[in-house]
C-alpha cells in the first residue's frame, strides 16, 4: 500500500485575470503548482504523486516535472469539465496502478502552503479512522443565506469551521463514494469538494486541524498573501523565529 496525493490542478483561472491557467503562473521563480508539488516530493510519507490538468498543459507540466526534479510524479492526466471530474479522472488512473486500501490525499494545485504536519495528520487520520478533512476554525462571523440579501441564520461561531485540503481517504472508499454520486449526479452538481460527497451519501468524515497559512490562490489579492507567506518562511529559515507558527 501507498500513500499518493492526487493533485488536481485543471481549472482556467478566470477569476485571477492573468491570461494563463493560475496554477502556472510564476512566483518566486517557479509556477504555483510546482511550489505546491514540492510540499509533496518532500514529505518523507508521500509515495507518488499524480496530477490532473487542462490537456493542453500536460506537455507542459510534464517539462516542469522534469525542471523541478519532481521524481516521485509518476503520471500527468487530463482534467475534467470541474474540479470533481479531475479528481475522479485521478483516482482512476491510481486505481489502475495501486491496491484500493492505497491512501489518497486530494490536494488542489493552487494551495501551494500545507505544512507537513498538516499531511502526516492526515495520512494518520485515515490509517486511524478511515478519512481526513482538513478544516481550520473560523475567526469570523459566518452567515447563512439563500438569496445573499438578508440573513436566514447566524451559527454559533464555535462550531464553524472551514474545509480546506488534503482531503484524504482510502483509495477504494472514495472511488466508491464518486461512482455513487456520479450515477445520479454526473454533473457534480452542488458538490464543491469530496468532504460534500462523503456526507451526501451519509458517510461520517473526520476532522484535523489545518495550518491558516494553507490559503487557496484564487484571486490577485491571494498571490499577495502568498508571496507574504513566502516571506514569513524565507526569515524563519534564516532567523530561526518561528514566524509560520503565527499562520498555523
Amino acid at each position: 500500500m501507498s500513500n499518493i496525493a492526487v493533485i488536481f490542478a485543471g481549472g482556467k483561472g478566470v477569476r485571477m485575470g492573468c491570461g494563463i491557467p493560475k496554477q502556472f503562473l510564476e512566483i518566486n521563480g517557479k509556477p504555483i503548482l510546482v511550489h505546491t508539488l514540492e510540499l509533496f516530493q518532500e514529505h518523507d510519507e508521500i509515495d507518488k504523486i499524480y496530477i490532473s490538468v487542462l490537456e493542453e498543459y500536460i506537455k507542459k507540466t510534464e517539462k516542469l516535472v522534469k525542471k523541478f526534479n519532481l521524481d516521485k510524479v509518476v503520471k500527468v492526466i487530463p482534467g475534467g469539465a470541474t474540479a470533481q471530474d479531475s479528481i475522479y479522472l485521478g483516482l482512476k488512473a491510481v486505481e489502475a496502478e495501486n491496491d484500493g486500501d492505497s491512501i489518497v490525499l486530494l490536494h488542489d494545485g493552487v494551495r501551494p502552503f500545507v505544512s507537513e504536519e498538516t499531511i502526516s495528520k492526515n495520512i494518520a487520520s485515515v490509517k486511524e479512522k478511515g478519512n481526513a478533512i482538513t478544516c481550520t476554525a473560523c475567526y469570523e462571523t459566518i452567515l447563512l443565506s439563500e438569496t445573499g440579501n438578508h440573513v436566514d441564520k447566524v451559527p454559533y461561531r464555535k462550531d464553524t469551521f472551514a474545509a480546506q485540503a488534503p482531503q484524504s481517504f482510502r483509495l477504494k472508499d472514495i472511488i466508491k463514494a464518486h461512482d455513487e454520486v456520479r450515477a445520479t449526479n454526473p454533473t457534480y452538481e452542488n458538490m464543491v469538494d469530496s468532504c460534500t460527497i462523503m456526507k451526501t451519501l451519509g458517510k461520517e468524515v473526520n476532522m484535523i486541524p489545518g495550518n491558516r497559512g494553507n490559503i487557496k490562490v484564487t484571486t490577485p489579492e491571494d498571490v499577495y498573501m502568498f508571496r507574504a507567506l513566502i516571506q514569513y518562511k524565507e526569515n524563519e529559515q534564516a532567523f530561526g523565529i518561528g514566524l509560520t507558527n503565527g499562520i498555523h
